[in-house]
């Protein structure tokens, strides 16, 4: 086995009291007298010193007693060397947990450096859905090596639900949905339910089905739970639980749990056919994956989830967006460029014209945040656009009469011109207004086209106001005061 504890020190790790463990881990406790065990900072830096003493002794006995999602948060804020020390430590049996609970970029990285027996070794007990989130991230030759590793019905689940697309509701469910029969009584549901060895995780309802296979409810286990043995389940079933169509995105499948509370929902295929269920955690882990994404994608990081990650890498990734600003800021300043003449007879433009593009660029970063949150809620529809307009509209002309008035005062004071206090009054009240129409008009046009507005609509908006600022202060001060 590949750098993994050996058998014969896990059973001594197994026996091991907490109170010897945190003897082990804490060798130099003395310098740390205060250290609480619980803070991940504290076990960040124990972690980090074991490393730099070179006691891997000690880094394994420090992670065997964590919950595997603190090993992967505690593998995340390693750098790649130390990583891979501390990652050779997690005993085989816990290493598919961790993987589960780690960013694809870094769960695939570390899924290679172990031997082809070990890893299947330690995917072996994981989840269904999250043995195909592994699979689907890692590269297409060992992905096939774990699926013909497993055996059995195990197997078919697995490439049934392979089949779907990662953001659908395929690609999320589990095929370990628990069902019975709207025909039976509640005694003998249960009685089914005591010849089980577990229940699947995150279970709160069962699946009502008919003869054919079709779901036509969900039974909840604190209604089974509490009701006369006699009563058919027919008549406890919650049928207005819809069933999830397969193809459903990912972000409706999340809006659903969260307009209905849902800790487990039912998948059917397009004849209505339970085939799975979505259980929450899926589903929390969804919402968090696309809020870390969305705003690592307003800089250009959508595809940066290691902050370790090497140098040439993540400079490639960032360059791209360096480029397309150099680009933006290229026309911003060509735009000052058309009046230079104007700026080298009045240098007070130059001073205040910095302000101008920032009041509009903060307005129209509001309104480009409401419409993309709008957009992802489906909020944001054909038939209340104007409606929003007509808002966002009427709120850039309330705020940019009033900053207005106050920049206007606060530039007369400074500078003693009331023509410059007139024209950049002027200039703020136009670019506010432009980025109102901007913030909402862009992130529409991104999605018409296919292009995610979180991604594109910043850069873009800045360039808006940075240009319409510039265009309307200066070719203002040419028009009145020269």
């Amino acid at each position: 086995m590949l750098g993994h504890l050996s058998t014969e020190l896990r059973p001594t790790l197994m026996r091991e009291s907490r109170e010897d463990a945190e003897h082990a881990i804490g060798a130099d406790a003395d310098s740390h007298p205060t250290a609480d065990p619980t803070d991940a900072g504290s076990e960040l830096q124990a972690l980090m010193e074991a490393l730099e003493a070179g006691k891997l002794k000690r880094v394994g006995k420090l992670l065997h007693r964590m919950h595997p999602a603190k090993v992967a948060g505690l593998l995340e804020a390693l750098p790649p060397a130390e990583r891979s020390q501390a990652w050779s430590m997690v005993e085989t049996e816990r290493a598919g947990r961790v993987l589960s609970f780690l960013h694809d970029e870094i769960s695939t990285a570390l899924a290679q450096e172990l031997d082809l027996d070990d890893l299947i070794a330690a995917v072996h007990h994981l989840e269904l859905d999250d043995l195909v989130d592994l699979i689907q991230a890692l590269p297409a030759e060992l992905g096939r090596h774990l699926v013909q590793a497993t055996a059995g019905a195990r197997r078919e689940q697995l490439e049934s639900m392979l089949a779907y697309p990662e953001d659908s509701a395929g690609g999320l469910m589990n095929a370990d949905a628990i069902a019975v029969r709207a025909d039976v009584k509640a005694g003998t549901v249960l009685r089914y339910l005591r010849l089980l060895d577990t229940l699947p995780p995150q279970t709160d309802t069962l699946m009502v089905v008919d003869r054919k296979g079709l779901y036509r409810g969900a039974l909840r286990l604190s209604v089974l739970v509490t009701a006369d043995l006699d009563t058919r389940v027919n008549a406890m079933m919650q049928a207005d639980l819809a069933g999830i169509p397969v193809d459903t995105s990912a972000l409706e499948v999340a809006r659903q749990f969260q307009d209905l509370d849902l800790m487990s929902a039912p998948v059917v295929d397009t004849e209505g056919r339970l085939i799975g269920r979505i259980t929450v955690d899926d589903v929390v882990d969804l919402i968090r994956e696309d809020s870390d994404r969305a705003v690592m994608q307003m800089a250009g990081l959508d595809d940066e989830a290691d902050m370790f990650a090497p140098v040439l890498v993540s400079s490639r990734r960032r360059a791209v967006w360096l480029g397309i600003n150099l680009l933006t800021a290229f026309l911003a300043a060509w735009v000052i460029g058309r009046f230079q003449g104007t700026l080298e007879q009045i240098v007070a433009l130059a001073v205040l014209m910095p302000i101008v593009a920032s009041m509009g660029g903060i307005a129209g970063s509001q309104t480009l945040t409401l419409v993309i949150r709008g957009l992802a809620l489906k909020q944001v529809q054909k038939g209340n656009v104007r409606v929003l307009l007509n808002r966002e509209v009427g709120i850039a002309a309330l705020n940019g009469i009033l900053w207005a008035l106050v920049v206007a005062v606060l530039a007369v004071a400074w500078f003693g011109d009331w023509g410059i206090g007139g024209v950049i009054a002027a200039a703020i009240l136009l670019n506010l207004l432009c980025a109102a129409l901007a913030g909402l008009a862009i992130p529409l046009v991104l999605e018409r086209m296919g292009i995610d507005p979180a991604l594109a609509g910043s850069v873009i908006l800045t360039t808006v106001t940075d240009v319409v600022g510039f265009f309307a202060f200066l070719g203002l001060a040419t028009v009145l005061l020269l």
